[in-house]
């Protein structure tokens, strides 16, 4: 007997073996939004076979090695209690395929200061804290994403639909495109583009999500509470108010966001507890405030992350005269 799910294994087997058709694709999509419980089961699948891959890389895919090695996963697995009833027959019959796959539909690859991520669903790109990340969408779009940001999209993006999501902020100029729009959703926004260059930023723990766009036109839609939509021209911004759940309309240039891919640090009145957020994200460290009350201090300056160190911003700080501070290796203390 070969399981509940022979059906799924075998779409699993061929998609990583040689790829599946449009309809059976999308089938085995529909089935892992059904359930956590299947796109697990999904994941799983995926995590074997890729084990096996991974065991041959340095071997260059030897057919007779690579089945090997799958099959003593496999074996592994079965000995294991959680994944005693999974069913292996089906599975089993594509993994010769293994040492034809050159390039893979998934891979782990970290280099420098981006970490990518291939998945069964998604691509995610990400910009850890303290580094910013460059990449060009499969239909050229660029995007540059900010300290501690990161984009997932399908892998077909490009195809039917050209959506990504968003955490953070990015920089976009997208590709023209009458035929297909271009989206990005937060938690909280979603724009709708058909070729333009603008920024978006939402992180989860600021409490305005803010896009701003440099040329062409975008349609807002507020993702919070039902609202009309919005729609920006060169030069105007949109701010939404997390805590009250309005968007609001604004005009004039706004220099930060072409500052933080330049490497510049523009603080204009900001608020200390906004600052701290930008340094922490610039810089991957703590800011601890010894008392509330001084985050609603202002301040003011220019610096360049290339040309000046945190040691310089906190300096410049504590000349103020408002504030002082306090350094243990990556925790850092005003008071």
């Amino acid at each position: 007997m070969e399981g509940k799910n022979a059906h799924i294994d075998e779409l699993v087997s061929r998609l990583l073996a040689e790829g599946l058709g449009k309809e059976e694709r999308k089938e085995l999509d529909d089935w892992m939004k059904q359930s956590d419980e299947n796109r697990r089961y999904v994941m799983q699948c995926q995590e074997v076979w890729f084990s096996a891959i991974e065991e041959e890389e340095s071997k260059r895919y030897d057919a007779g090695r690579a089945y090997a090695a799958f099959r003593e996963r496999v074996a592994e697995s079965q000995r294991k209690e959680e994944k005693r009833n999974f069913p292996w027959k089906t599975f089993c019959r594509y993994a010769a395929a293994v040492a034809a796959l050159v390039l893979v539909a998934f891979f782990s690859y970290r280099s420098g200061e981006t970490n990518l991520k291939h998945s069964l669903t998604a691509i995610e790109v990400e910009a850890p804290l303290g580094s910013q990340s460059k990449l060009r969408l499969p239909d050229g779009t660029l995007v540059v994403l900010n300290a501690g940001s990161r984009i997932a999209y399908p892998q077909d993006f490009g195809v039917d639909t050209r959506k990504v999501e968003l955490e953070g902020e990015g920089y976009f100029e997208v590709e023209h495109n009458t035929e297909m729009p271009f989206y990005v959703s937060s938690a909280n926004l979603r724009v709708k583009v058909l070729g333009t260059k603008f920024n978006f930023r939402d992180y989860p723990d600021d409490e305005q999500a803010v896009v701003s766009l440099l040329e062409g036109k975008v349609a807002l839609d507020n993702l919070m509470r039902e609202e009309a939509e919005m729609t920006l021209l060169p030069d105007e911004r949109i701010v939404l108010d997390k805590r009250a759940g309005q968007m609001k309309k604004e005009s004039g240039h706004d220099r930060q966001v072409t500052d933080w891919m330049q490497g510049r640090l523009s603080f204009d009145e900001t608020p200390l507890g906004e600052v701290a957020k930008i340094l922490e994200r610039s810089y991957d460290v703590r800011i601890h405030f010894a008392g509330d009350a001084l985050k609603s201090y202002r301040f003011y300056g220019n610096f360049s992350r290339t040309g000046q160190s945190l040691e310089d911003i906190l300096e410049a700080l504590e000349k103020t005269g408002k504030v002082r501070y306090a350094v243990s290796g990556r925790e850092i203390t005003l008071y």
